[in-house]
Formats: C-alpha cells, sequence, structure tokens
C-alpha cells in the first residue's frame, strides 16, 4: 500500500535548470521523468504543477519595467514551456502524460478543467497542468495550491532542493534546524518561505497537506511515497 493514492507534485522551474542555473537541464529532467515514472507504477494518480523561474519569473519582470500583468503572463508561457519539456520526457519513456492549459491554446495543450483532469489520471496518464491560474498576480505556489484542492488531492508534494523546513534558510545559516512536521499557523507566524501566504492560506483552509522534501536526490519520490519521513509535513 502507499501512502498517498492521488498526489499533486509541485516542482520548481529553478530546479529543472540543474546546474546550469537557466533553462533546462536534460539530465534533470529526465531524472524528474523517471522518478514520475516509477510511482506511477505504483498506482498513484499524479497531478504536476511546474514553475517558469528558470525562464521568467513574472515578479521580477515587473521590478525591471515589464507591465505586471504582462511580466505574468509571460510566466505562465514560461510553465508551458517546462511542462511540455516534462511530457516529451515522460512520453520518451513510455509514460502516458497529457498537458492541460489554465489558458486556451490548443493543440499546445487541452483547456483545463477539474473533471478532465481527474478522468486523465483514473486512466493512469500523468496530468501537467501549466500557466498557473490563468490569471495574473498569482503565483506558482498559488497555481499548485488550487489545482490540488480541486483534484482531490491526499498531499501537496512540493519537490525542492533541500530536504524539509528548516527554522531558516540552510544554504545560509549552518544552525538552522529542520522540523519533522510543522502546523500552518506556525508556518505563517514564523514567517517561514515555504509557499506565499495566499497558497499556504488555501491548503490550510482546505486541509490539504503539504510535504516539502528534496526531489533533486535520486528516489526520494518513491520514498516519500512509501511512507519514509525524509521531509518535513505541513498540516493543521
Amino acid at each position: 500500500m502507499t501512502r498517498f493514492k492521488r498526489i499533486l507534485l509541485k516542482l520548481s522551474g529553478e530546479s529543472l535548470a540543474g546546474a546550469q542555473k537557466h533553462g533546462i537541464d536534460t539530465d534533470r529532467l529526465n531524472e524528474y521523468a523517471r522518478q514520475i515514472k516509477e510511482i506511477s507504477g505504483m498506482g498513484v494518480e499524479i497531478g504536476i504543477v511546474i514553475g517558469g523561474g528558470n525562464i521568467f519569473r513574472g515578479l521580477s519582470g515587473a521590478g525591471n519595467g515589464f507591465d505586471r500583468v504582462k511580466g505574468d503572463q509571460m510566466g505562465m508561457c514560461a510553465t508551458v514551456i517546462n511542462s511540455l519539456a516534462l511530457s516529451s520526457a515522460l512520453a520518451a519513456i513510455g509514460q502516458p502524460n497529457r498537458v492541460l492549459t489554465a489558458i486556451r491554446m490548443e493543440p499546445i495543450g487541452e483547456f483545463y478543467s477539474k473533471w478532465k483532469a481527474i478522468e486523465a489520471m483514473q486512466k493512469g496518464e500523468v496530468v501537467i497542468m501549466s500557466a498557473g491560474t490563468g490569471s495574473p498576480y498569482f503565483t506558482t505556489d498559488t497555481g499548485s495550491s488550487l489545482r490540488g484542492i480541486e483534484i482531490e488531492a491526499d498531499v501537496m508534494l512540493k519537490g525542492t532542493r533541500v530536504d524539509g523546513i528548516y527554522t531558516a534558510d540552510p544554504e545560509k545559516d549552518p544552525a538552522a534546524t529542520k522540523f519533522n512536521d510543522i502546523t500552518y499557523q506556525e508556518v505563517i507566524a514564523r514567517g517561514l518561505k515555504v509557499m506565499d501566504i495566499t497558497a499556504t492560506a488555501m491548503c490550510m483552509q482546505n486541509n490539504l497537506p503539504i510535504y516539502v522534501f528534496n526531489m533533486d536526490e535520486r528516489g526520494n519520490l518513491k520514498k516519500v511515497i512509501d511512507g519514509e519521513e525524509i521531509g518535513t509535513l505541513v498540516h493543521n
């Protein structure tokens, strides 16, 4: 028995960049695809949301003079590029999948609906949900919270570069200590940068647990599904 039956996997665009720090690192992309196929083969229903920060981040663009709405729309397009890349990598290893978009752009992807996503997952397809919420001023964290709630996921698995949530950034503060589990309220009260406040509040209000773990270490996704305690659980 797996720990979770249906998951929303949130991947960061920055992680897709790998060591090159920009664009898409094909080695990292293919490793993610292998891990995703592995748990799909265990019967886990998988929805995925990917950020676009390796290509363009709307908020940063606004800070550099872009119109905020157009900048966010560019960021949405960046998530579509990453989603298509992951879709291609999954197809190359025989994993059925489909890309859904929050804004209409057929034939690049099908227009998103909850029921279309659930039907595809129940058939064993990995569903990659792109273009955020389809509206500006929302992050892909908020988009992943929304999609996780809509598809009735058991958990949001937030794949990052670190192995959980710490009292401070472990990459900057060697004295930072890790939480094995923590409540949403404590995350907000401490100002911990797990996700933005809107995304965290949505998960709290709709009782969607968040599990933060290091996706960049090979085999970790399966370990989470098997129930190994390798990250941090955020809950009510």
